[in-house]
């Protein structure tokens, strides 16, 4: 292959380098595009086919269904690892070892305290308040309990940053849960792991003792891993870009929390849910709605099938399939909602016309099974997926920061008015 590229525009032809990573991923270095040309930009609305960044933490082939977190598979780090050594693996490069592993749980529980205050912002939210609202205002108020700046450069102030958001967000999070549901905000047991603790804290009746479900506490755990990190996606890429401004950690993690609100990105497993109730307020029919998703002419959109990136199934859907099945077997739930979710599956798998688009439920569909099995409810959704992508946020903001990558400035191609004069009111 080629070392350069060639641009032709207005007869002259103009050479860009171009840059292969390491699983042979082929980029044109467009840097020097404008200023060689005099002023010609690309226009990629989307930046479906624009990278943004070198990046050594996650590659991602949706061809192929492939995910990798610094070079391991997802099927194998879903199998072996846990959450905790799945997050410092993300941010730090390698995978744990025991001693490490270890100080890094305790270090996190040693943190997982909150300042009371905190709790007075909690107590001032209304019930009414989406829990995503919630958990970005909190992550952002953190900011102001922890003033100074991260330093990047240094392994020693990074390290403590990391320890004290990963311990505090659970916090946040199962306080966000309880103030929904009127419960007391509980700081959880120093004595659990990180998923049996975020469990606990969630879930725990104050006038009886919590008993974990081990199913439930795995099918968490691979949940999180598999929600770890995915690349320059929505959220992420806010991060980075909030983060090239040099904005603090706590405050471009809050920015990633808000983009991720959207329902066409985090927000997609809360609208599987919503789709499922609508389908069982209209009678639980799933072949009409089936029907509905092929016809081009009906406004339906069938929620939680097929990706925008993977075009072959979602290699993370088949791992947390299993859990789903695992879950609603052990805990044996009867609920249309998730009868009408199995109906769906099933028929999608079988029906030539979703096989041969290769649009397979995907890891939104079976993760909204999950958390409503668990009792989780629909507008918690995507504050679980924020605490699963916390690691993959952090370590993303670090390789940028480290890095020195410039601030976020895209280009924009102007399609508004050309110069004109102004025109006095009296005149107009």
């Amino acid at each position: 292959m080629a070392n350069t590229a060639t641009i032709e525009i207005d007869g002259q032809k103009h050479e860009f380098p171009l840059i292969t990573g390491t699983e042979k991923e082929v980029a044109i270095d467009a840097k020097a595009l404008r200023s060689s040309t005099g002023g010609v930009i690309t226009l990629d609305p989307g930046y479906k086919n624009t990278g943004s960044c070198e990046s050594a933490i996650t590659f991602l082939d949706g061809e192929k269904g492939i995910l990798r977190y610094r070079g391991y598979s997802i099927e194998e780090l879903a199998e072996k690892a846990d959450f905790l050594e799945v997050a410092y693996l993300l941010i730090f490069g390698e995978l744990p070892t025991k001693d490490q592993n270890d100080k890094f749980h305790d270090d996190i529980k040693a943190q997982s305290l909150v300042d009371d205050d905190i709790r007075k912002i909690v107590d001032a939210f209304p019930k009414s308040a989406h829990p995503m609202g919630i958990i970005s205002s909190l992550t952002s108020a953190l900011t102001a309990f922890n003033p100074g700046s991260v330093n990047v450069d240094s392994e020693e102030d990074m390290y403590k940053s990391v320890v004290k958001i990963m311990g505090k967000l659970p916090v946040l999070v199962a306080w966000t849960l309880r103030k929904k549901q009127g419960l007391p905000l509980d700081y959880g047991d120093k004595n659990l792991g990180y998923v049996e603790n975020v469990l606990k804290m969630m879930f725990k009746s104050p006038n009886e003792e919590y008993k974990q479900n081990q199913i439930l506490v795995d099918a968490l755990d691979k949940l999180l891993i598999l929600h770890a990190d995915h690349e320059q996606n929505c959220s992420t890429s806010t991060v980075r870009i909030v983060g090239s401004a040099h904005a603090g950690l706590f405050a471009s993690l809050s920015a990633g929390i808000s983009a991720l609100w959207g329902p066409l990105h985090g927000g997609a497993n809360q609208a599987v849910l919503e789709m499922l109730e609508a389908i069982k307020e209209d009678g639980g029919d799933t072949k009409k709605y089936m029907a509905k998703a092929k016809d081009k002419n009906d406004p339906f959109r069938l929620m939680g099938f097929g990706h925008r990136v993977y075009k072959n199934f979602d290699p993370r859907a088949r791992i947390i399939k299993k859990a789903a099945d695992e879950v609603l077997g052990d805990l044996g739930i009867e609920d249309p909602i998730l009868d009408i979710a199995k109906g769906l599956e099933k028929e999608a798998l079988e029906d030539q016309y979703f096989v041969d688009r290769k649009l397979y439920p995907n890891v939104d569909f079976y993760s909204g099974i999950i958390y409503r099995a668990m009792g989780i409810p629909t507008d918690m959704f995507t504050v679980m997926f924020a605490l699963g992508r916390l690691p993959g946020w952090i370590a993303q903001w670090r390789e940028m920061r480290l890095r020195k990558e410039p601030i976020g400035r895209p280009r924009q191609l102007y399609i508004g008015e050309t110069e004109r004069s102004f025109i006095p009111i009296y005149n107009r």
